[in-house]
């Protein structure tokens, strides 16, 4: 049998730090985040990094350990983030995994196979030559009419991904998501017990997601994007093109209001909490915990503690 390991999933703002601390506490583990932009170092407040405070004490891997200026992959991660999941494992601790990326889980727990192709040859000098002069939208829709699955995933704007999926396809003749369900008929590196969280109402959901928004501005959002370009990282960076990010460069560059930035990055972020929900939900394994209006750790808590004694984590 792989690995056991726990993962904590859900879409942003849910609660999945909280309830992987206590977890970790709980049965003596260590956590190993899975979110794609808490990789960047100087990426704390729009991230939602976790802090000192929010950890307790339990160690983090995987958070705050790429410089923002480099070009980060999904098989760069997964192999550094098998690393620390097998330290854990070595020192006889429980990883637990967690974050809201689903791409990014799916390949640590798989441990094998990326999709084929030149990764940099013509065809992606050529796409993203494309992309520069006929704009995103252009592509995005490609990628929709080809493997709508894939495009559900992905946020319109998240250049580095759509041209890889529109790569593997001019290359290979199979979409990103027939080589995915290739891939799932192998064996996974890691057998996971997956919790996640959501909320039972929609509109809670925004609401979450909204007050979280002006939470990250008290806290100096826009600071925090004019420090990481007068440390000289680029607004085309892949870093910068994260949610929240994106828009304050907006902002700062006199290309809109800061108001109209705040308003863009709320709609931004109830956006991308949908395709989270979509990518999870096509995991039949996961357990589901419907939060109400309030972040009911005890309750979500109790309901994982039953779920990992009923599969036998200890």
């Amino acid at each position: 049998m792989p690995p056991r390991v726990v993962c904590i999933v859900g879409p942003t703002g849910c609660g999945k730090t909280a309830l992987g601390v206590a977890l970790a506490k709980q049965y003596g583990g260590e956590v190993v985040s899975c979110d794609s932009m808490q990789l960047y170092r100087g990426m704390v407040i729009g991230t939602a990094a976790p802090t000192e405070e929010e950890t307790q004490g339990v160690p983090h891997h995987m958070v705050g350990v790429v410089d923002p200026c480099e070009d980060y992959s999904v098989a760069r991660y997964a192999a550094d983030a098998a690393a620390c999941v097998d330290g854990i494992l070595a020192r006889g601790k429980l990883p637990v995994l967690v974050g809201g990326t689903g791409l990014y889980l799916d390949a640590l727990l798989r441990g094998h196979g990326y999709a084929p192709g030149t990764t940099g040859g013509a065809i992606r000098a050529e796409l993203e030559r494309r992309w520069d002069s006929e704009g995103d939208e252009v592509l995005f829709a490609e990628l929709r009419a080809i493997d709508p699955e894939s495009a559900a995933a992905l946020h319109p704007n998240d250049k580095k991904r759509i041209i890889r999926a529109l790569e593997v396809y001019r290359e290979t003749g199979r979409t990103m998501t027939q080589h995915n369900a290739e891939s799932r008929l192998v064996p996974p590196r890691y057998e996971a017990v997956s919790i996640g969280l959501a909320y039972a109402d929609r509109e809670e959901m925004k609401r979450v997601i909204d007050a979280r928004v002006d939470k990250m501005v008290a806290q100096g959002l826009f600071d925090e994007v004019r420090a990481l370009l007068a440390r000289g990282v680029p607004r085309t960076a892949t870093a910068m093109q994260a949610i929240g990010y994106k828009e304050c460069i907006g902002y700062l560059a006199g290309e809109c209001a800061q108001q109209e930035a705040v308003d863009e990055i709320k709609l931004r972020s109830r956006q991308y909490a949908k395709r989270q929900l979509t990518w999870l939900r096509r995991s039949k394994d996961i357990h589901w915990f419907y939060r109400e209006k309030s972040r009911d750790l005890p309750a979500a808590l109790q309901f994982s503690t039953e779920i990992l004694t009923n599969n036998g984590v200890s």
